[in-house]
């Protein structure tokens, strides 16, 4: 393989302003993120710890083997929500217990109780999905009011999926594990009764579909949290427990040995060689995106940074320049990667329909590094068939079946999206820079579209045309466009598995293809008629 060799000048201008530019953004997230870690505040946790209770990321980090990373997911769901926590009152991620990559829930019970919103809804069924398709053990850290009844309208119907999706994976023979700390009512209390193995801590841990006082008003029946839904009660009498733990921390031991006792087994291939770090720097990764869009960002600088020994066998170079692809190593797992040096024209779309054909029948990953303003337009793109070109594309990567991984380090636009693997066509794990932008298009683009949609249609109604209306209206547009396309607004919504910083890239990749050969690497032996 040839090594990328680096043509960034860290000396310039130009770098240290898109440098500021990505540090200032990082700021913003280390704020948010500061906020996820305290949950429910200072107040909420003070009341939790004088019940003797250990915090959602103390049980998360007891559980995980000593000095082992975890690959938290989803970090900022629910921040774009109004009156919702930053981290929707859960954790998800990828972590090793006992020498097992496992997907590990906590409910952050200093949040209402660790209640669920619409967002902690929508972020567990990603998190059980991220499991069920890369064959990933779950433990499940329990402590959750049920429903936000005042919210239950939102949550009520795509909350069942949850429990939908636990059975699932152990009638696939994925193995799920709960440990109950506390209070697990209704939808709480399906967590343990859909688990295969359950540990609930005596004295603390309280299971029932209605509580006491659901309980009064529906039998008139006066009843305590312990006689009721009690560990001891569903250790000695309804068989729910299959272990009783004296305090919290035996109820990890507990946890951390079940897994152990699973023998569990990784069904992909181990990596292909040693891990490598690149030649070129990673730290200097925060100015290679520029800080204005409309610059070109030179991709190979990217994986000069992220590949073991920066070593790169570029794919049809000299054809399709804008789409690089070719062949490289992350942490020892070869990948095959596609990535954006500009817009996809009907060569690019071509190329890159044949490398993902070639990376599944060789059974290698995809990484997808986004920065994609979308397919050519035009008449010239037209007359030379970019559709049925682009078509190509897309039906390569929608039939694919090897794992993908997608990168976005710039914008995301329109049907490029999808070419390239966005979140619509199921990669395993996608993950964005804060420089990240995604929308049907840009702000101004879009804003200009709709004016001379709507100056046309005055014309032909032989109408003046308001001008200082269009002008309103496109600022207005443009504002609107800029706030919704933003990394915070689309993690917010789980469009991705979470904002990372760009010097973290490699070792988030890294844990991320880990995670995908715990289940089988196997390629696509079909695709559907290409349109020639």
């Amino acid at each position: 393989m040839g090594v990328l060799t680096s043509a960034l000048d860290i000396g310039s201008d130009e770098y240290a302003t898109d440098r500021a530019a990505m540090v200032r953004a990082l700021g913003e997230l280390e704020e948010l993120g500061r906020k996820v870690v305290g949950a429910g505040g200072e107040k909420a946790v003070a009341r939790h710890r004088s019940r003797g209770k250990l915090l959602a990321r103390e049980r998360v980090d007891l559980l995980l083997d000593e000095d082992t990373p975890f690959l938290e997911l989803s970090a900022f769901a629910g921040a774009h929500e109004s009156g919702e926590q930053p981290g929707a009152r859960l954790i998800t991620g990828v972590g090793q217990v006992s020498g097992v990559e496992c997907l590990v829930i906590a409910n952050e019970a200093t949040v209402k109780g660790g209640s669920t919103s619409p967002s902690t809804v929508a972020k567990q069924v990603r998190a059980l999905e991220i499991a069920e398709r890369n064959r990933l053990p779950v433990v499940s850290l329990v402590e959750s009011g049920g429903a936000d009844l005042p919210r239950q309208a939102d949550i009520f119907v795509p909350g069942g999926r949850v429990f939908r999706d636990l059975t699932r994976l152990s009638a696939q023979g994925v193995p799920t594990i709960a440990l109950v700390f506390g209070s697990s009512t209704a939808g709480g209390a399906y967590m343990p009764g859909m688990s295969e193995y359950t540990v609930l801590v005596d004295k603390a841990a309280a299971v029932y579909l209605g509580g006491p006082p659901l309980v009064k008003m529906a039998t008139g029946e006066d009843v305590d949290d312990e006689t009721l839904g009690g560990a001891q009660m569903h250790a000695r009498v309804s068989g729910l427990a299959d272990y009783l733990a004296a305090d919290e921390h035996s109820a990890i031991r507990l946890g951390r040995q079940i897994v152990a006792d699973l023998g569990w087994r990784r069904s992909g291939p181990p990596p292909a060689d040693e891990a490598e770090p690149p030649l070129l720097d990673p730290a200097e990764l925060l100015g290679v995106v520029p800080a204005e869009s409309k610059r070109p960002t030179e991709v190979r600088e990217v994986l000069g940074r992220i590949l073991d020994g920066s070593r790169f066998d570029e794919f049809k170079p000299l054809y399709g320049t804008q789409l690089v692809c070719g062949w490289g190593m992350i942490a020892g797992y070869r990948v095959g990667i596609l990535a954006n040096n500009g817009v996809l024209f009907s060569a690019e779309s071509q190329k890159g329909a044949h490398f993902v054909q070639l990376a599944n029948a060789r059974d290698i990953p995809l990484l997808f590094v986004q920065n994609i303003t979308g397919f050519m337009v035009g008449t010239a793109a037209e007359h030379g068939g970019i559709i049925k070109d682009g078509a190509k594309l897309i039906n390569a990567v929608s039939n694919s079946t090897v794992p993908h991984l997608t990168l976005m380090v710039g914008a995301s636009y329109g049907a490029g999206n999808y070419g390239m693997s966005g979140r619509a066509y199921d990669p395993r794990f996608v993950f964005t820079w804060p420089s990240h932008r995604i929308a049907v298009m840009g702000g101004p683009q879009l804003a200009g579209v709709m004016s001379i949609v709507q100056r046309r249609s005055a014309e032909q109604a032989g109408r003046p045309y308001d001008e200082e209306t269009d002008r309103r209206v496109r600022r207005q547009t443009e504002q609107m466009i800029e706030e919704q396309s933003g990394a915070l607004y689309a993690t917010g919504r789980l469009w991705d598995d979470g904002v990372i910083d760009p010097r973290h890239t490699r070792t988030v990749l890294g844990l991320a293809l880990s995670a995908t050969h715990s289940a089988p690497v196997t390629g696509a032996t079909r695709f559907a008629p290409f349109r020639m």
